[in-house]
């Protein structure tokens, strides 16, 4: 066994391929106090970082006039599901608004 396939990500079977400018709904678990919950958060995806383990993909929405970006890791086990509701078309890897 060497380091390589110790940190190698395995792949989530609720995650599906996307990329930025697609609409996502992420359903992610949130804890609270003692309760636990899923919490969905749809938006559109602005920047996806491919970095092994430490993967991320960003998500802003607009609720009620106000912009607001959320961070999720890919390999998070806190993330429950991704749900690709609208494929984007952009010619950017990062979007800025």
């Amino acid at each position: 066994m060497d380091l390589k396939s110790i940190v190698q990500p395995k792949k989530n079977p609720k995650i599906p391929d996307f990329r930025p400018g697609d609409t996502v709904r992420v359903m992610a678990r949130v804890v609270e106090g003692e309760r636990e919950r899923v919490q969905a958060f749809e938006g559109v995806v602005i920047r996806k970082r491919r970095g092994g383990i430490n993967s991320n993909f960003t998500v802003r929405r607009v609720s009620h006039g106000i912009g607001v970006e959320r961070t999720f890791p890919l390999f998070s086990p806190r993330l429950d599901s991704v749900q690709v509701i609208r494929v984007g078309r952009v010619r950017r890897a990062k979007l800025y608004y």
